[in-house]
């Protein structure tokens, strides 16, 4: 069996003591940074991995992470889970992922318990799991990113430790709304009708709120909500709804409802965007091959990983806490909108 590459045998290549290694391995400012790279590169010509069980030991750190969310069915939180992944892979963190099931049901703060048996240094709390997360008791010295949440929702979560930061990453999903809409209404449509997300959505409650805002600063009328669940099926059922309005411009709460519901305009015998005009929200991979190509709002979730990640770290190592960071969107302008007709 092949020896593992010890610490003494980076200290032998790079010529340094085991003590410089140590620090370098644990990321301590006390290392120039001629030796830390001399170090870094002994790492690396040898192939050396840090071991976590005697990393821990040491630090009291696992360098393991948790990631707490309701479901990965929906297209937005399995790429979130995938951009939390890469995050801490970079960071070179472990992730334990634990899920409370579509309804939410499960004892969320057994869940925390249960994460904090593990040794999970901190916890990322996902969308929709915040809304469950509301009256959980957070094991004392765990730190928690919450992303997508308003601060009254981080507030109200209680604490063990009533000290401890709690922090929130999200989406400016009312500028994303505003946007859509007003590219819309730019374009001559007199409306525009939406189809919501689902009522308990924190991200669903800002895109409409986003989308009444511009319609209100333009002075338009606000249709009746057309209320979806983020499937692609819902947007098909949607469909109906807004050919029987007359509806010339649609702006739906995410790709997938919206992919339905060019499916479902399209079974009605109208065309988009000549008879109506449809945006979408998140600028998933395939929204680009959707027919016609889907203009929509893109979440930069790779960023929203990234900083959700970057965020619990710094709280783990009490460098920063009460973080309120919002990152912005940006519009996506396809195939799938154009004046109205009559325009």
């Amino acid at each position: 069996m092949e020896r593992r590459v010890s610490m003494a045998d980076v200290a032998a290549r790079a010529g340094v003591s085991g003590q410089t290694v140590s620090r370098v391995v644990n990321a301590s400012p006390r290392v120039d940074p001629a030796t830390r790279q001399r170090v870094e590169a002994a790492m690396a010509d040898l192939g050396y991995r840090p071991h976590r069980a005697a990393r821990a030991l040491r630090t009291g750190r696992t360098h393991t992470i948790g990631l707490l969310v309701s479901t990965l069915a929906t297209v937005g939180n399995s790429r979130m889970l995938q951009a939390v992944a890469d995050a801490a892979a970079a960071r070179d963190f472990a992730l334990t992922v634990m899920t409370l099931g579509a309804a939410g049901d499960a004892d969320v703060s057994d869940a925390f318990a249960r994460l904090a048996e593990q040794g999970v240094d901190g916890v990322v709390v996902l969308n929709e799991a915040t809304a469950a997360a509301r009256e959980a008791r957070i094991p004392a010295g765990l730190r928690v990113v919450v992303v997508d949440a308003p601060p009254a929702d981080l507030e109200s979560v209680a604490s063990v430790d009533a000290s401890a930061p709690y922090n929130t990453v999200q989406t400016d999903h009312a500028a994303g709304a505003r946007a859509a809409v007003d590219h819309l209404l730019d374009l001559g449509h007199a409306t525009v009708c939406h189809v919501a997300g689902p009522a308990d959505s924190f991200a669903a409650a800002q895109r409409e709120r986003g989308w009444r805002d511009a319609l209100t600063a333009h002075g338009s009328a606000v249709p009746g909500l057309i209320r979806g669940d983020w499937s692609a099926a819902s947007g098909y059922t949607a469909a109906a709804a807004v050919v029987a309005s007359g509806a010339t411009a649609v702006f739906c709460a995410n790709d997938q409802m919206a992919l339905g519901l060019l499916r479902g305009v399209s079974d009605a015998g109208l065309d988009v965007p000549r008879d109506v005009s449809v945006v979408g929200f998140d600028d998933v991979l395939d929204a680009e091959q959707f027919r016609p190509p889907l203009t929509t709002v893109r979440q930069e979730f790779d960023r929203l990983g990234e900083r959700a990640v970057a965020v619990l770290v710094d709280a783990i190592e009490q460098r920063d806490a009460g973080v309120r960071e919002t990152v912005p969107t940006t519009l996506i302008v396809r195939e799938s909108t154009a004046p109205p007709a009559a325009v």
